[in-house]
């Protein structure tokens, strides 16, 4: 499957507009929602990563549409909560291969502030609301290396 992260759609975007802005918000909505339109046309499967506030009732509504092309289609939604320290994170954010991938990043004071300031604003963990599910599976990969994460959710949806 590709992997569509979050940001694939924010940097362009933050080229011409200030993130949270009414057009930044609604162009990098309507660029996700048409990737998504057409992968799920072509019956691939993709991998979408997002950071959800899950006291914020439109983050959900958010994901729900993104996912009504595959779910319209027959594909299968499925939920990889991935869950670590914020120490962790916090050193995670500093990392090459994330920073060659989110410009917007390397601001390294910036975007350490930020972190900072979206865990203290939002509930960024679902604190197991969803345990249970079939098509959910939550991971604290803190001491998790990728390829670890990885092949526990390929056991855990089955897709071997």
């Amino acid at each position: 499957m590709k992997v569509f992260h979050n940001h694939l759609a924010i940097e362009p975007v933050l080229r011409f507009f200030e993130f949270g802005s009414e057009p930044f918000t609604r162009l990098v909505g309507e660029f996700r929602r048409r990737i998504f339109e057409e992968v799920a046309g072509s019956q691939a499967g993709l991998i979408f990563t997002y950071v959800w506030a899950f006291d914020v009732p439109a983050d959900e509504a958010e994901l729900d549409h993104y996912a009504a092309p595959f779910r319209d289609r027959g594909g299968r939604i499925l939920y990889l909560e991935l869950s670590a320290s914020q120490e962790v994170r916090l050193k995670r954010n500093k990392g090459e291969l994330r920073l060659a991938e989110k410009p917007s990043k390397r601001d390294l004071d910036w975007s350490r502030r930020n972190l900072l300031e979206l865990d203290a604003k939002y509930r960024l963990n679902s604190n197991g609301e969803f345990d249970g599910r079939a098509e959910y599976l939550r991971i604290d990969n803190t001491e998790l290396p990728a390829a670890a994460v990885a092949e526990r959710a390929i056991q855990h949806f089955g897709l071997g």
